[in-house]
This record gives structure tokens, C-alpha cells and sequence, in this order.
């Protein structure tokens, strides 16, 4: 079991920390053994397991700043980070199948990235995501079982006990949603009404099912958010051989032939390059890395040669086969106002769209205060309600990112094509009219009012609804994906095709998003990358 420090023990230890980092990054070395570009959480995971040998050194590169703000670490302020300097700001081309919008599309920027900004929901995907992986890769250690295994490593456990599928002694603190609002329990309560079992967790058997509901596990401590960045990285901040660098953008990598040999970063103003004696390792998310892989040559050939980049490797994949979990935020009036607990989204339920599949297709996140889009909320919105945040889990639709020009500095083209496949507008119907069931279900009756929206549309008036309540889950990824066919651009390995000491650990590298939130999946990536690497070069 993990001991605590003391909270004076505690205060010394952030201090020699603090000393420590000013004095690394006041004098920063010309080269490293490995550099880990975006402190995540993937990024995160891998800096701290190639640090553990104290004879590697190891810089951790952020283009954000500190965590150290009331919105990161108070679960209710999450919202209040989105479209600030925590937030790189992306926002996506204008999308006929959904009526012309163009959607913002938040990615956590600073330390910890998306673990420091998201809704702390950890969501392990379903044992059919890691049996696709492995098939993808044709590497077992993608498999669930092996995944499970390295799960049960991690946690730090803090619900019923379930050996079978949870740990107790791993660095992340998991935990259920603290005294759950009667909200969320209703919403448990709600499905049992619909034949949809209920479990402990969603991370243990629910998983290995066509689905459930359950309490929301998340990672939160004592009232505060615990980030990877902070489960990883922050006891290791006091060690000679980990440099966490914030506020440097990586612009390119260097290469020597064919081979990664460090990163070109804009830091301060300035331009430097900062070698890597052994690998780079790209973890900065589903828009970034692939934007450093094309402005470093790395991409589909005509791509690159439409901006004017020469070509290093040509790698179609690059960009391509960008997924995201879309939602419909369906909405419902409180009988009298109920005030959000914790992150203010505590239950969450996974089911199929088709009775005949047998793992889950919808993602359904109950969020306990009104969601609209922008367009919806035209509609009228309730002072005090829910939401059902609900949506497609395993979307048919790809989008693309391309570059607009060969300067590191302009920003990416985002097609991310949501609903272009039509049997997402199927499943998005279909995921709506489980909603409503939910949501007017008896279990509610006491503690709402009525229905908002979408109320009882039917035909293209409902589909018209879809197109205009679709928001992002903030789950981009699948950019670079690992795979063995001519648009895969790692191996199992994460190891980039066609170059030298380059790996990829970020959300980019799944063949399809995993069933679910992904930043557990995340945690597993760069537990992966930092095996590998550690099993490469005899760590």
C-alpha cells in the first residue's frame, strides 16, 4: 500500500521540487537520453517510467504552463478552462451533416494536459476495443487481458474491493463519485426500469458485457483533481534526471538521415534545438502530433508537397482516420434545484443502439446542469436541469487534418466529418430515443419537472435535431494510428514506420476510439511506450 506524507513532510518535498526544476531548466543540457514532447496523459506516463533509472535523463517538453490554478485542481471548475491558456482552442471546419457548424474542439494544454482539464472520468474501453488493438497490431500485448493486468499495476484503487479487475498499490488514485447526487442515483434507477443492469463500477465486468450503468469512477482525492501529470510526474520532480521544460512549442523534429536525433522548439521567443541521444517520443494528442510529424516531412506525399514540405517519409496515415465521440445533449427540468456534486457528472451508462450487437455503441454521461449547443440553446434552456450528455461510442464517420502551410505557426485544417457516414445518424436516432426513455422514465418523476428537449420530434425534424444539439466529446484521436496496413503509421511497438528513434504515445496512435473516455486508455499508451523503450534499450 502507498504511504502517505506528512502535509509538513509534503510542503519540503514540493519545495526541493520547485529548486529543483528551476535549477534543470536554468541550465539546460544540450542533449538528453530521451525526449518526451507533451506532459499528458500519455506523455506523463512515460517520462516518470524512464526516469525511475536514475542513470537516464530524461526532459519532459510542454508547450503549456504549471497546473498550479484553482480551475485545474477544484473538480467543479473544470468548464472554466475551456477556451483559456489551458486549452489549445481548435475548432473544426464548417460541417454540412451538421447543418453548416463549425465545432470548437477543446485539447488540454499544460501540464497534464487533457488529465488537467477534462472531467476526471476514468474509463478503462470495453475488452472489445484492446481485442481489436491486438488484432490491428498483431502484437499481444494490446490484448485485454494484458491490459487488465497492467490496469490492475496502476490503480490505486478505492471502491469496493474487486481484485479480479482492480488494483490497490499503483500510482493513480481511482476512486467512485463521492456521495453521489440523488440525480445520479435516479439515473441507476432509471435503467434497471429498462432491463439495463447496474454495477459496482463501469470498470470492472460492465466492460466485459454488452454494457450497464454505474456510479462514475474518477480521479479525484480528498476534493481534488489527481492528473496523470500529478500521479506520475509530480514525486519524481525532486530526481537529478527529469527535466520538465513548460512554455516550448515543438515545432519539428531533427533528423540525421533517417534517424530522430532531437526537436527544434520555439521557447521564450527563441528557436533551439535540444539533441536526443537515444529516441523522441511524440505524446502532445490526436491534432498536434501529427501537425510535427507533417512539418518534419512526415506525412502523405502529396500532402507535403502541397505545402511545400519536402518529403522525409510518406506516410498516408498521418492525419487521416481522426475519430471523436459526437453527443446529442438531450435536457430535462428540475422539480426544485439540485446543485452539482464533484465534477457535476457522477453516473454513466453504456448500451447498443441494435439489440443484436454485443458489445455497446452508445456513450451516455449524465451531467447534472444544462448542456446545449450553441444552437439548441435557442431552444430554451432551464435555469436548473440535466443533461443526458449521450452519444456514439463507436462512430462510423473519419475525418482528416491537413496542413495550410509549410510555417509551424498557422493553424491546422480540422475536418473531422461527424455524422458523414450514415449509419451514425442511425445509431445518433436510435441513442436519442434511449435517452428520452431514460429521462421520463419513473425513477425521475419526483425530481423533474419535464422534458425540455429535444421533446417528441419525429422524421427530419428529429434529425434536424441531431445535427444541431451534436457537440464533441473532447475525445480526438486515431491520427496516427498503430496497425500494419499502408495507412498505419506506428507498429505495436509505437514505433514510428520508416524512421529511426521516433515513437508516438498519445490518443493518435488508436486504430479506433476506445469505447468510453479516453484517458485511461491514454494512461495504457504510455505504459506500453515506457515498456518498450525501457525492453529497447536495456533500462
Amino acid at each position: 500500500m502507498m504511504t502517505e506524507a506528512h502535509p509538513a513532510d509534503q510542503a519540503d518535498i514540493l519545495r526541493r521540487a520547485a529548486e529543483n526544476q528551476a535549477r534543470l531548466t536554468a541550465e539546460l543540457e544540450p542533449a538528453y537520453d530521451f525526449i518526451v514532447c507533451g506532459a499528458g496523459s500519455s506523455g506523463s506516463v512515460v517520462a516518470r517510467r524512464l526516469a525511475e533509472n536514475a542513470a537516464v535523463q530524461v526532459l519532459l517538453v510542454e508547450a503549456g504552463g504549471s497546473d498550479e490554478a484553482e480551475s485545474v485542481l477544484n473538480p467543479a471548475l473544470w468548464p472554466t478552462n475551456l477556451g483559456t491558456e489551458r486549452d489549445w482552442g481548435f475548432t473544426a471546419e464548417p460541417n454540412p451533416h451538421l447543418n453548416g457548424r463549425a465545432l470548437p474542439m477543446s485539447m488540454g494544454k499544460g501540464l497534464g494536459g487533457g488529465s488537467s482539464i477534462n472531467v476526471m472520468v476514468w474509463a478503462r474501453g470495453h475488452r472489445s476495443d484492446w481485442e481489436h488493438f491486438a488484432a490491428e497490431s498483431g502484437d499481444a500485448r494490446w490484448n485485454y487481458q494484458n491490459v487488465l493486468d497492467i490496469y490492475r499495476r496502476i490503480e490505486n484503487w478505492r471502491g469496493a474491493p474487486d481484485p479480479s479487475h482492480r488494483g490497490t498499490d499503483g500510482p493513480v488514485w481511482v476512486q467512485p463519485a463521492a456521495d453521489p447526487s440523488p440525480i445520479a442515483h435516479a439515473l441507476l434507477d432509471a435503467a434497471s426500469e429498462l432491463g439495463i443492469p447496474t454495477f459496482d463500477s463501469p470498470n470492472g465486468r460492465m466492460m466485459e458485457s454488452e454494457g450497464g450503468a454505474a456510479i462514475t469512477d474518477m480521479l479525484v482525492r480528498d476534493g481534488r483533481r489527481q492528473s496523470l501529470f500529478r500521479a506520475y510526474v509530480q514525486p519524481y520532480l525532486d530526481r537529478p534526471n527529469l527535466t520538465v521544460m513548460t512554455g516550448a512549442t515543438v515545432e519539428r523534429i531533427a533528423f540525421e538521415g533517417n534517424r530522430a536525433v532531437g526537436v527544434d522548439l520555439l521557447h521564450g521567443g527563441a528557436r533551439t534545438r535540444i539533441g536526443a541521444r537515444q529516441e523522441v517520443v511524440l505524446s502532445m494528442g490526436a491534432m498536434q502530433t501529427p501537425k510535427v510529424l507533417m512539418h518534419s516531412g512526415i506525412g502523405d506525399e502529396a500532402e507535403l508537397r502541397r505545402v511545400g514540405i519536402p518529403v522525409r517519409q510518406h506516410l498516408p496515415g498521418v492525419g487521416a482516420n481522426l475519430q471523436d465521440h459526437v453527443s446529442f445533449g438531450c435536457t430535462w427540468e428540475y422539480a426544485e434545484p439540485i446543485a452539482p456534486r464533484n465534477s457535476g457528472s457522477e453516473a454513466t451508462l453504456y448500451w447498443k443502439s441494435r439489440p443484436e450487437l454485443t458489445a455497446p455503441d452508445l456513450l451516455f454521461c449524465q451531467v447534472e446542469f444544462p448542456v446545449p449547443s450553441e444552437r439548441t440553446a435557442a431552444r430554451g434552456v432551464p435555469e436548473h436541469g440535466w443533461t443526458m450528455f449521450a452519444g456514439l461510442a463507436q462512430p462510423q464517420s473519419r475525418g482528416r487534418l491537413r496542413l495550410r502551410s509549410d510555417d509551424p505557426a498557422a493553424a491546422l485544417q480540422i475536418d473531422a466529418n461527424m455524422l458523414s457516414d450514415p449509419a451514425d445518424m442511425t445509431a445518433a436516432l436510435a441513442c436519442i430515443e434511449l435517452c428520452r426513455e431514460l429521462g421520463n422514465a419513473r425513477a425521475f418523476r419526483p425530481l423533474v419537472r419535464g422534458e425540455v428537449m429535444p421533446g417528441d420530434l419525429r422524421g427530419e425534424a428529429l434529425k434536424d435535431y441531431v445535427r444541431d444539439s451534436a457537440v464533441t466529446y473532447w475525445h480526438q484521436t486515431c491520427t496516427a494510428k498503430m496497425g500494419r496496413d499502408s495507412m498505419s503509421v506506428v507498429d505495436g511497438s509505437l514505433r514510428v514506420y520508416g524512421v529511426e528513434g521516433l515513437r508516438i504515445a498519445d490518443g493518435s496512435v488508436l486504430p479506433r476510439v476506445t469505447t468510453g473516455n479516453t484517458q485511461a486508455p491514454c494512461a495504457i499508451i504510455g505504459e506500453q511506450a515506457a515498456a518498450s523503450l525501457r525492453a529497447a534499450h536495456q533500462l
